[in-house]
């Protein structure tokens, strides 16, 4: 008996999906066992090169997602609405569902798998995060025996490519992403890209699965790439450094049991740009290319690398979790959710405030050419606990020079504290950039 395919929305991945699914050849047996038997458009006249029979096409989504003849609803339309209604109607209707939305599984992640696990269906998500690159699976089943202390990501492949070519080509900023966008690798609103926001859902997504508890998206702090200048690039080059948009989520400590609450890690999870020690794995990863770096105890480091983004891949990921879940539907004639394909965790994860942070800075500062600033911004660091690695005038503009700090392992509140001390200072013109070292 085939498995019937519900697919909400035909455009880049959802072509991509219906690609594979209607040419099962050479690949995975159990494909020929899966019909597209509805898919949801905005437009049925649209002339589309995929050869789909006419009435396939459907206009009325809502109808898919309640069709009785249906069993796994495929949502590739992306954004909040009505694609989060529609997850949630399907889930209702007792359909097995299958997303590449990071937006919806980041903010209403709870609402949907709370509802999937009344329901005793599978939300699967392998497309969400990473594009092609096998990540999810991977924290729910293939290092479920790891104790996992911190994962580190390349997650969004426009800011990559953005920063790759300033650093190929010693551009700024606003030039390469207007490039960028004429070549489509920005969005015409390049916001969710370029201001963290699209790497904070996918980390968020990933914490969650690593460490075993939900994650509230307004606890992960997002910084973008704007603010990052072709000087900075340059700097962080001499120094031995590239810089890169990270998503880090690590483990800091455990909280201990108190007044019988459920014992949960303290996690760090961010994104902002970072300068990557050239010898990093993750410092080789360029264009719009991703990569996830997991460190886990007892496996160690282990680095995921691949295509984020596209046709081929994102639709790889989504036809993986559709056969996952047909395999599960064909072995059992009542379907049991399958605890490695379940998401089941209930707690709420705690989040390290940033201050707390302990890292490595690098600072740019702007100065009046005067005999002993250097020395100042030295004592004002050590009266904050600031331990710096290195501290060098680069050179002069115009009557300013330009000082450039790296520091030791500190406090990202004491650090902070130092620097609204040296603001104020009145030798110091400015304060250009400051930007967290790996």
């Amino acid at each position: 008996m085939a498995f019937k395919i519900g697919l909400l929305g035909l455009g880049t991945v959802g072509a991509g999906t219906a690609e594979i699914l209607l040419s099962p050849d050479g690949r995975h047996p159990l494909l020929q066992e899966l019909e597209i038997y509805r898919v949801g458009v905005r437009d049925i006249s649209r002339t589309r090169s995929l050869q789909l029979p006419e009435n396939v096409l459907t206009t009325d989504l809502e109808a898919i997602a309640t069709d009785p003849e249906v069993d796994i609803v495929v949502e590739l339309i992306g954004g909040l609405e009505p694609a989060r209604s529609l997850i949630l109607k399907a889930i209702a209707s007792g359909k097995h569902v299958v997303t590449a939305n990071k937006a919806v599984i980041a903010r209403y992640g709870s609402e949907i798998f709370d509802a999937a696990n009344a329901k005793g269906v599978y939300v699967m998500l392998e497309a969400a995060v990473g594009g092609g690159i096998p990540v999810i699976q991977t924290l729910k089943q293939s290092l479920g025996a790891n104790r996992i202390k911190t994962v580190t990501g390349i997650v969004n492949g426009t800011t990559n490519y953005i920063l790759t070519r300033m650093q190929s080509e010693g551009a700024d900023f606003a030039e390469v992403l207007a490039d960028a966008q004429q070549l489509g690798y920005a969005e015409a609103d390049p916001t969710a890209d370029v201001d963290g926001l699209d790497a904070a859902d996918k980390i968020a997504i990933l914490a969650s699965l690593a460490f075993g508890g939900r994650i509230k998206l307004a606890d992960v702090h997002c910084e973008g790439i704007r603010k990052v200048s072709a000087a900075d690039i340059d700097y962080a080059d001499k120094l031995g450094f590239v810089i890169k948009l990270l998503a880090i989520a690590e483990e800091k400590s455990q909280s201990s049991k108190q007044n019988g609450d459920e014992e949960a890690e303290l996690l760090s999870i961010r994104v902002h740009p970072t300068l990557v020690a050239k010898t990093h794995p993750l410092a080789s990863v360029n264009g719009v290319y991703n990569a996830i770096l997991i460190e886990g105890e007892p496996i160690g480091q282990l680095m995921l690398y691949g295509r984020g983004a596209g046709a081929g891949p994102t639709a790889s990921a989504v036809v993986s979790d559709i056969l996952n879940v047909a395999a599960i539907l064909k072995t059992e004639t009542v379907p049991i959710p399958h605890p490695l394909l379940s998401c089941t965790h209930q707690h709420y994860c705690k989040i390290a405030e940033m201050q707390e942070l302990v890292t490595r800075f690098y600072a740019r500062f702007l100065t009046g050419d005067s005999p002993g600033v250097i020395g100042k911004l030295g004592t004002c660091f050590g009266n904050h606990k600031v331990s710096l690695e290195s501290i060098v005038q680069t050179g002069i503009h115009g009557n300013l020079a330009e000082i450039v700090v790296v520091t030791h392992d500190v406090r990202e509140g004491d650090f902070q504290q130092a620097l609204d001390e040296i603001r104020a200072m009145e030798a110091v013109d400015s304060i250009a950039s400051t930007l967290r070292v790996l």
